[in-house]
């Protein structure tokens, strides 16, 4: 599946770079002209190196190796080349430790709920991979004291709901977000709408989402951030007052617009 936006990639600040890959979204932050000046966010879906090499070699000349690998959590969409690049690279893979038993082979993430409301997507989300992945010794824990490593100028922040382990990133001097997929700018559960990438602030996916209050609570989270950009998992970046508007709606609306009327997890959350 490829949306209209797949390969387009966006600079969103003078070291941060967007690339949508298909239907999800991958970050460059630092400067990937210089082996080990840059970290890589996510890794995207199945089969979706190659798609990084040729942004890397296209952009920048060269494909260079990043410092570091950081998560914001391990959906088979954003980890599905995690451990080809990071033998690859021999890189460091951090992610937050709640979200460790589905990196490490030790348990499974729940099944995708192909009964929730939403469009032709959550009902075709039963034949999306749930397996747990198992990454070698390259996986660490991000640090308690919410700093990331290798970028001290950013902080890492607890969002969890759509995973027990999904964390989202913050810059505070630009007020620069990546979100993964604590909410997304597109309505993830409608193909029409993923296909054609019309920017609608969303909740998290409706289909692997299995806690709502602690996903509205991570929304909340972060519109009191007063992002000033935000990247999310899913849809195409938003910007300056109208990402702020429209975020703060969605903390006021979450239980109208975000959390389905029916669904297996929307009466019976998984902690």
């Amino acid at each position: 599946m490829t949306s209209l936006t797949d390969g387009v990639s966006q600079r969103i600040a003078t070291d941060l770079y967007c690339l949508p890959i298909q239907i999800v979204n991958v970050c460059f932050i630092g400067n990937p002209q210089i082996e080990h000046e840059w970290v890589l966010v996510d890794t995207g879906m199945p089969k979706s190196a190659e798609h990084i090499y040729d942004f890397l070699r296209d952009s920048f000349g060269k494909v260079t190796a990043p410092k570091a690998i950081l998560l914001t959590h391990g959906h088979f969409d954003h980890v599905g080349t995690v451990i080809e690049l990071s033998e690859a690279w021999d890189a460091p893979v951090y992610a937050h430790e709640a979200e460790l038993p589905f990196l490490t082979g030790e348990a499974d993430y729940p099944e995708p709920d192909g009964t929730v409301e939403g469009g032709l997507l959550a009902k075709l989300s039963p034949l999306f991979p749930n397996e747990a992945i198992t990454l070698s010794s390259r996986l660490n824990v991000l640090p308690e004291d919410g700093s990331v490593p290798f970028l001290h100028d950013w902080k890492w922040l607890h969002t969890p709901g759509h995973s027990p382990g999904h964390v989202s990133f913050f810059r505070e001097h630009d007020r620069t977000l990546i979100a993964g997929d604590a909410f997304v700018t597109v309505r993830q559960d409608s193909l029409y709408k993923v296909l054609t990438q019309k920017i609608e602030i969303s909740g998290p996916p409706r289909y692997l989402t299995t806690d709502w209050q602690a996903a509205w609570d991570s929304v909340r989270k972060l519109a009191a951030l007063e992002p000033s950009v935000a990247v999310t998992g899913h849809g195409l970046p938003m910007f300056g007052q109208d990402l702020r508007d429209k975020l703060h709606q969605l903390t006021e609306h979450f239980a109208e617009w975000a959390i389905p009327d029916h669904g297996r997890y929307v009466d019976k959350p998984l902690h």
